[in-house]
């Protein structure tokens, strides 16, 4: 008589939902594309061998405290442009949009908790500047236009260009090669780089493309998994194969074995 080993639950992985409405007056056509791709993130999560945990505020606005401790990992993706007041630049500047104070405080809350708590933390576009800026770095408000296009044109949904991945990074050894092509849509980047923070990939006119905890002084608990990338990994161009290793290599460093609802990390 044969005996079937139970199979493990799934890891849960957290992903802040996009709180703002693309089809409100006014709205911009970003809006539109930054929830539709939310929708992919998610698809990738499932791939990856997780199940995706989607979290909102709580009626008063807080953050979801309850449904963070089911977590073991977590992903902040793309939207729209983060609260230049938070790291004391221009709110007026004219290229800004879709600056969501209440987005603001819930990508804050999911990457706060994860820092604190030593969980693993992948952040796209949006959510690596969002780590960025959490500690202590600044972001530029608006790219000069270079060499390598990083905001698309001509109604494109993508802008394709190569990035350098540093040697010895977390980043490089998830793609096991030093130069991927990416996918971008982004008209922000980091400037200053947060504490406790390392550049591990930029394009070739010098542009922030990946951070990653540098595990030293001023890190909160240091040796988390913690990486930033400023691409799009959920873009099916320009390689599909480039889509899952980012959500696989999160999903590795959750421990083995630890079930929902077991709590953050000692």
């Amino acid at each position: 008589m044969s005996t079937t080993e139970p199979t493990a639950p799934a890891p849960l992985i957290g992903i802040p939902v996009r709180l703002s409405d693309a089809h409100a007056p006014g709205a911009d056509q970003r809006v539109l594309e930054a929830n539709r791709v939310f929708d992919d993130v998610v698809a990738l999560i499932r791939a990856a061998g997780a199940e995706p945990v989607l979290l909102r505020p709580s009626s008063d606005g807080s953050p979801p405290d309850e449904r963070l401790a089911d977590c073991r990992g977590f992903v902040v993706p793309g939207g729209g442009d983060v609260d230049p007041a938070l790291y004391g630049a221009d709110p007026r500047h004219p290229a800004l949009y879709d600056v969501n104070p209440a987005q603001d405080r819930l990508d804050t809350a999911v990457i706060r908790y994860a820092l604190d708590n030593r969980l693993p933390l992948l952040g796209i576009c949006r959510g690596m500047q969002l780590l960025n800026v959490l500690r202590g770095g600044t972001l530029h408000l608006d790219l000069p236009k270079t060499s390598v296009e990083h905001d698309p044109r001509n109604g494109e949904e993508w802008t394709v260009h190569e990035v350098a991945l540093s040697a010895g990074s977390a980043v490089a050894r998830v793609f096991g090669r030093d130069r991927i092509p990416v996918s971008s849509g982004h008209h922000q980047a980091v400037d200053r780089v947060g504490d406790g923070l390392r550049v591990s990939a930029r394009a070739d006119d010098g542009c922030v493309e990946a951070v990653e905890s540098s595990a030293g002084p001023g890190f909160p608990r240091a040796g988390a998994w913690t990486l930033g990338v400023q691409w799009h990994p959920e873009a099916s161009v320009p390689s599909p194969e480039l889509r899952l290793p980012l959500f696989r290599a999160l999903l590795e460093q959750v421990r083995p074995g630890v079930e929902a609802g077991a709590g953050p990390r000692p």
